[in-house]
């Protein structure tokens, strides 16, 4: 089965001046991300606004995107809904198009037991074929629900399927204990793009990346470095890619990636309300906060 790996880059979801997703542009934002030599593609996460989206919405941008991609990367979509049933409805739709796997956050903001969560997961990894990939993806500081290492043991052990997490919270501890599942053949993904290179030398597969949909260059030069054993380079590269994330806020609102797309020439469109898009202040200002970053282009 295939699993995520190096930079996995978590895509924003572009909609138009009148709150429509716009499909070319994720198109184009598809097209930008390979080019940029990106390992796989992750959207409708967070960073793709995802509880925001119909699940109509969300099957038309799954299917672009693994249309677009036509094999030259991994793409896992997102799957995680609100309701169980919504989840493995976009699940088994991932399969159904060709997509290389599934990602799931856990149940949110209403509170759910480590029964629950189990159980959830199961529901899920076994409506879909056993050598379909899953990853379980736990981010407790906006989904309210932590998925604790021996649950997420329990589920790896009923469903063959379920191959790794993304774990999108600064926890180092927890993070080595992820590692440890299935005798350390289980697949741990870091969700904090400030902490890549040390995730990797942890013995992670590598990062979803919010911050690497807008300037994916740093990110993928730190794999690069990592992977040829050029650890001042590969430290080098992280201090510059932290820069970048301090600029662009690290995903607090999508609106900033947007306008810094816009910037570099790609146009990622608006934001849905309630969020509102930068005003031409804050656009500008972001301007010259990038423009006084080391360049990568």
């Amino acid at each position: 089965m295939k699993r995520l790996y190096g930079v996995t880059t978590a895509m924003v979801t572009p909609f138009t001046k009148e709150g429509h997703v716009d499909l070319p542009k994720v198109e184009t934002l598809t097209e930008f991300l390979i080019s940029k030599g990106v390992h796989c593609l992750f959207p409708l996460g967070t960073t793709g606004e995802m509880v925001r989206l119909s699940v109509d919405e969300r099957k038309a941008v799954a299917e672009t995107v693994v249309k677009t991609a036509a094999g030259r990367v991994t793409v896992f979509i997102h799957a995680g809904a609100a309701t169980q049933a919504d989840t493995i409805l976009l699940a088994q739709h991932a399969h159904q198009i060709g997509a290389d796997g599934i990602g799931v956050v856990t149940p949110f903001f209403l509170g759910a037991n480590d029964a629950e969560l189990e159980q959830y997961y199961v529901a899920v990894a076994s409506s879909l074929p056993a050598d379909f990939p899953v990853y379980l993806y736990n981010i407790p500081q906006c989904a309210s629900n932590d998925l604790k290492t021996d649950v997420a043991k329990r589920v790896a052990e009923r469903c063959g399927n379920v191959v790794g997490v993304k774990y999108s919270y600064p926890d180092f501890l927890r993070t080595n204990e992820y590692l440890s599942i299935k005798g350390g053949d289980f697949s741990v993904m870091q969700g904090a793009d400030r902490l890549f290179l040390p995730a990797l030398a942890m013995g992670c597969d590598g990062v979803i990346s919010g911050v690497s949909c807008v300037y994916p260059e740093p990110f993928v030069a730190v794999y690069n470095a990592y992977q040829a054993k050029d650890l001042d380079k590969a430290r080098e590269w992280q201090r510059i890619a932290i820069q970048y994330c301090e600029v662009l806020r690290s995903g607090a609102n999508m609106s900033f990636f947007k306008e810094a797309l816009k910037l570099r020439g790609i146009d990622a469109g608006f934001m849905r309300a309630p969020q509102l898009d930068l005003s031409a202040g804050e656009v500008e200002a972001l301007k010259q906060q990038l423009d006084a970053l080391p360049q990568v282009t």
